[in-house]
């Protein structure tokens, strides 16, 4: 069964099947996580939480999945463990049981740590395996594996306001079989990867970097920061715009999540575009249009009523998404060789720092009102000035 796609691999031509099956995981590990936030309302009225509970339990996912991813990639980069991505799925297939059933709060944050220790063991394996299928089309590889994730954060709410809500916290626990189905399809691709893995290593990798190693280190703190500043937006937008949306319009939780679902269609969609395009125009161009170019659409979105607050969502998450792909694959080319460390970096520590940052939000939303979040976030895009810094010719991809 694997001997077609390793030879594909091995020709230089994209394996589909594998990319198709890496994204579906990726779908299905990302439906599983995003329920965390889309069941916030329900977690608040069942365990009277304040806002700064539910920042932290924001926090206790991305935190425990930015301390791993680092340590997981830079590990997996000197020995690859196969097997250990539908081993990751197993982990967020614990953490769902646990936010089904918790008993107390203390264990709905442990539930949420085992979902984040599942992302830190699926994301930078599962992000050399789309290389390794690339081809060498590295920017769609990464955007049809990014996408899976995006459309399975749409999908979540989606599920949570029809099932989820109408029914109850313990019916969390039937998107498990969800998990089994994504363990069987790691298993297949963990046996590919492993094959392929014993093919590639007829040739060592390059190492060497592209640029000084001064450079290098400038421009990967510009891609950390521009990451960092896109993922505290999608952190205010996942975390509370039910919320604002419930408070400041009075609509309903089903409502609101199925309003919050056409914002994360619009980041799966802008995913999709932004690596094929990325690797056409060259990586950096995209990077400034979509990181500055969404800061009209941010600062018009807390001033607008509730129809324009659906309207603008759209364009956000289409515009300020594209810059994923485009961001990994651009640190990829400035550390050959090094693909887990660098997923583990911005899949993991730039999470991280959203996780902190809306913790940090829920503080302040306490205090001063959730409409105020959305005042202060809308400027976050005026860091795209920061790409002016990156170095285009190693940036520019094939």
């Amino acid at each position: 069964m694997t001997a077609s796609p390793i030879s594909a691999r091995v020709a230089g031509t994209t394996v589909v099947p594998i990319l198709v099956a890496i994204s579906l995981s990726h779908m299905m590990n990302d439906i599983m996580q995003s329920l965390l936030a889309a069941i916030y309302p329900l977690l608040k009225a069942d365990f009277s939480l304040d806002y700064w509970q539910i920042g932290l339990m924001t926090m206790a996912f991305q935190c425990t999945a930015s301390l791993l991813q680092p340590a997981v990639g830079m590990f997996t980069d000197r020995r690859p463990l196969p097997m250990s991505l539908p081993a990751g799925m197993g982990s967020t297939f614990l953490g769902l049981i646990l936010l089904a059933f918790a008993p107390s709060y203390g264990m709905l944050l442990a539930g949420a740590c085992l979902i984040g220790i599942g992302s830190a063991i699926f994301h930078p394996e599962a992000s050399r395996v789309a290389r390794l299928a690339s081809g060498g089309r590295f920017g769609l590889a990464q955007s049809v594996f990014q996408v899976g994730g995006n459309f399975g954060q749409a999908i979540g709410p989606l599920l949570a306001a029809f099932i989820v809500v109408p029914f109850g916290r313990p019916s969390v626990a039937a998107f498990s079989v969800i998990a089994l189905v994504g363990m069987a399809t790691l298993s297949w691709v963990g046996r590919w990867y492993g094959a392929a893995m014993v093919a590639s290593r007829k040739t060592a990798a390059d190492r060497t970097l592209p640029l000084s190693r001064g450079r290098v280190v400038a421009a990967l703190v510009v891609l950390a920061l521009l990451m960092f500043s896109k993922n505290i937006y999608l952190a205010s937008i996942s975390s509370y715009y039910t919320f604002y949306l419930i408070e400041t319009f009075g609509v309903s939780t089903q409502t609101s999540q199925v309003m919050l679902f056409l914002f994360l269609g619009a980041v799966a969609a802008g995913t999709v575009i932004g690596g094929p395009i990325g690797d056409r125009i060259g990586r950096v161009t995209v990077i400034w249009v979509s990181i500055l170019g969404v800061l009209p659409f941010t600062l018009a979105l807390p001033h607008a009523n509730l129809f324009w607050s659906g309207v603008l969502t759209i364009p956000i998450g289409l515009i300020l998404a594209s810059a994923f792909p485009a961001i990994v694959v651009c640190a990829q080319e400035l550390l050959p060789g090094r693909v887990g460390m660098v997923a583990g970096i911005f899949f993991g520590l730039s999470f991280g720092m959203g996780g902190i940052a809306a913790a940090m939000l829920g503080v302040f939303a306490d205090a001063r009102g959730i409409g105020t979040v959305y005042n202060i976030c809308a400027f976050l895009p005026v860091t795209g000035v920061l790409a002016m810094f990156l170095p285009r010719a190693a940036a520019r991809g094939a």
